[in-house]
């Protein structure tokens, strides 16, 4: 089985914020698989996705807050900056998590761990809703 779907989700404010039920209420489809695996893509340059703790929300400030300071704005040798002060600091956020998530499909249902969910890292301060191609391997 191969099943494939783009969506937008609603606007984000600039951070870690968790969308693994977003994307299990879009994928009805992910009932019929017995194994396999999702693969979340999303199609911008200045957030990301990650995989980490679903629980916690501290966890969440906690990589906002350190991001910023792995990658400052205004820092004085970007020169990617006409789009704004926290433009090329998102590029290098983005480029460090990633574009994509793996998440394997066992029995209908995401297999993620007990204190696992999926990120979207929003990276820009001012965002209009970010796309994610949603594809669904197996069986």
């Amino acid at each position: 089985m191969l099943f494939q779907k783009e969506i937008k989700l609603a606007p984000f404010q600039r951070g870690f914020h968790l969308i693994t039920d977003k994307i299990i209420k879009e994928l009805d489809e992910i009932k019929n698989v017995r194994i396999g695996f999702l693969q979340v893509f999303i199609k911008h340059t200045s957030a990301s996705l990650t995989i980490n703790e679903n629980c916690d929300p501290t966890v969440r400030g906690d990589f906002e807050r350190h991001f910023n300071i792995l990658f400052p704005e205004r820092a004085p040798y970007y020169q990617h900056d006409y789009e704004g002060d926290d433009d090329m600091p998102a590029h290098l956020k983005s480029s460090t998590l990633g574009c994509q998530v793996m998440v394997p499909i066992t029995n209908g249902k995401l297999n993620l761990g007990t204190w696992q969910g999926i990120y979207l890292c929003e990276h820009r301060n001012h965002d209009t809703g970010r796309r994610l191609v949603l594809t669904i391997m197996g069986d």
